[in-house]
């Protein structure tokens, strides 16, 4: 070690004494500043002496006469002109009510047979709002109907006679390129008939399909009432109907039920990690859809 790094240390060690020693005496000329430099002088009768053992001790009013002051000014609280208009009023228990007692209090006003509740004015403005559309709506749905000659459209009359219902999965773990070709397989096809082709379908994404189908078929028939023709009695007789591709189709039951469209959606993206050479942890990405 060099003579220069130690006097460096010396004189460091110097200056941070120096440091010290000045804030020190800095501290104690704070406390001496701050000492009282005048002593207050209490009466006699509030000192403890050995001559006035028990002292009389005085009241707030002799102590403050400002405060003894204000208390005579003070009006009285238990006038009736002091006490609040907004007094608390007891009620009344219904007729039914298990606690009526001839004590429980006054009893409501129960309405009579000639008593009809008067409607206000302002119901008609949360009834009818905006009545002058809705007159031209009206027209316009007249007009329409008129000019149909009172056919009604493929979709009305899918809506008369045909129930639906729209059902959610949750998100698969796996892409849009890989689930979109199962989605076009089931569509069109009868929920049995798609229960058979995911069953015997080699992709993996297909298990899922597969349970969610089950899962839609069985809330359609508890929600909705779908597919039970033939326990009813009411499946109908054969019918020959045409497809979006324009071929013909013979179909035995009409209650059956049919997957009308299949689309899918992207999802977030998950994180997993992938551990490499020499400690290093790549994130990836995995796609939900």
């Amino acid at each position: 070690m060099s003579f220069r790094t130690s006097s460096r240390r010396l004189t460091r060690s110097a200056i941070a004494l120096k440091t010290t020693s000045s804030a020190q005496l800095q501290l104690q000329l704070q406390s001496l500043s701050s000492w009282p430099t005048s002593t207050s002088i209490l009466p006699l009768s509030s000192v403890r002496t050995i001559f006035n053992p028990f002292r009389r001790r005085s009241s707030e009013s002799e102590q403050n006469p400002v405060y003894s002051e204000l208390l005579k000014q003070a009006p009285s609280t238990d006038s009736p002109a002091q006490k609040s208009p907004f007094a608390l009023k007891r009620g009344g228990l219904a007729g039914s009510s298990i606690f009526d007692t001839p004590d429980a209090g006054p009893q409501a006003a129960q309405p009579t047979g000639g008593d009809v509740p008067v409607r206000t004015p302002n119901a008609a403005a949360v009834l009818d709002p905006q009545p002058e559309q809705r007159r031209r709506w009206e027209r316009k749905m007249v007009i329409r109907l008129v000019r149909s000659r009172g056919r009604l459209s493929k979709t009305a009359q899918l809506k008369r006679t045909e129930r639906e219902m729209l059902s959610k999965s949750h998100f698969f773990k796996t892409s849009i390129k890989k689930l979109g070709p199962l989605a076009r397989q089931i569509a069109g096809k009868t929920v049995d008939d798609a229960i058979v082709q995911m069953r015997f379908s080699k992709k993996k994404a297909a298990k899922d399909v597969l349970e969610h189908l089950e899962h839609a078929r069985n809330e359609a028939i508890v929600r909705r009432g779908m597919g039970l023709g033939s326990v009813n009695g009411t499946k109908g007789g054969p019918v020959q109907i045409r497809l979006k591709d324009g071929k013909k189709k013979a179909i035995s039951d009409q209650t059956q039920v049919y997957i009308d469209q299949a689309w899918v959606g992207r999802g977030s993206y998950g994180k997993e990690p992938d551990y490499r050479a020499r400690g290093q942890v790549y994130m990836l990405r995995p796609p939900k859809t």
